[in-house]
């Protein structure tokens, strides 16, 4: 088989086991948190109480509701959400990931150029002022908590400053702030790797020849430079992109923005187990997909990585 189908299809077969031990322990931990989804209603009888716990199965053995369970992860199908019922969970999804990929793709677009930016320029004016600038930068952007970003850029840029909207996401110009909360801390990230990188790859050897041949300088940076020293960098794209693009809980809650995360908080909150088993899966099959890219992609610019997979597979 060609290394590259065997390679995907090793990321397949991991993918589906991964998937597969998350759904349950997602499982265990739904039903060994105290309470259930009806038990903060208010003014409904304790017969109509039991009646909707017998009509969604949460009084079923819990081998019964495991298999249930497990037939929907594989079925993607979870039916209605047992807060919300008029809206089935494929259609909660289905709005709130528009509307958080939007702005996670905004972030993505913000943060890797800057990030790249930033790395490039502290790397090639190490221990100098503008690393030095770079860094102290870069150190406060991974410091600062997401929800303390977001806040800051609320009250400079919105109440202070009023130059932006404070909240929701009705136009573009709604969502730079909250994109660039989002973006802030993995831009700087994405500096700290690459400029640790580079500097690594500046002390090998063939960067010498390169500069002994005469190149020119953009021609290095980009052909042998940036070229060996973006691996780093395209693995932490990997969780980077799946969080971002899924949505942060934070950010979206204090944006009050209604994506994926609002809906995972209100979940969780409400102990609704259709909706907080649906997110999971669809974040988890989000993740891999993008891991299983990225690998591809890293393993196109190093074709050691394929064989060593590939080996590792075969033994």
């Amino acid at each position: 088989m060609n290394p590259i189908l065997r390679f995907i299809f090793q990321r397949i077969c991991v993918s589906v086991a991964t998937i597969f031990v998350i759904a349950t322990t997602t499982f265990v931990l739904m039903k060994s948190a105290p309470g259930d989804p009806f038990q903060d209603e208010k003014g409904v009888p304790a017969e109509c109480l039991i009646r909707m716990r017998q009509f969604y199965g949460l009084d079923d053995p819990l081998p019964q509701q495991y298999l249930r369970y497990v037939r929907q992860v594989f079925s993607f199908d979870f039916g209605p959400s047992l807060k919300y019922p008029t809206q089935d969970v494929g259609s909660i999804i289905r709005s709130g990931f528009k509307t958080s990929f939007i702005l996670g793709f905004e972030a993505l677009l913000f943060a890797c150029p800057l990030g790249i930016f930033l790395g490039v320029i502290s790397a090639l004016h190490a221990n100098r002022f503008k690393d030095t600038l770079c860094r102290a930068f870069c150190v406060l952007g991974v410091s600062l908590p997401s929800f303390v970003l977001a806040t800051g850029l609320q009250f400079f840029l919105s109440i202070y400053f009023p130059l932006f909207p404070i909240a929701r996401l009705s136009s573009f110009y709604h969502t730079i702030l909250p994109a660039t909360a989002l973006a802030i801390g993995p831009a700087c990230m994405i500096a700290r790797l690459l400029r640790t990188s580079i500097l690594e790859i500046l002390s090998h050897d063939f960067i010498h020849t390169a500069h002994a041949k005469g190149l020119e300088k953009n021609h290095i940076l980009l052909f042998h430079i940036l070229k060996n020293s973006i691996l780093p960098i395209l693995s932490y794209l990997g969780p980077l992109t799946a969080n971002i693009l899924v949505g942060s809980f934070i950010v979206e809650r204090v944006f009050a923005i209604p994506g994926l995360g609002q809906w995972f908080v209100s979940s969780v909150m409400n102990r609704d187990y259709p909706v907080i088993g649906g997110l999971t899966l669809f974040y988890s099959i989000i993740l891999l997909t993008v891991h299983t890219v990225i690998d591809i992609l890293a393993s196109r610019l190093d074709p050691r990585i394929t064989l060593y997979s590939n080996k590792q597979f075969n033994s």
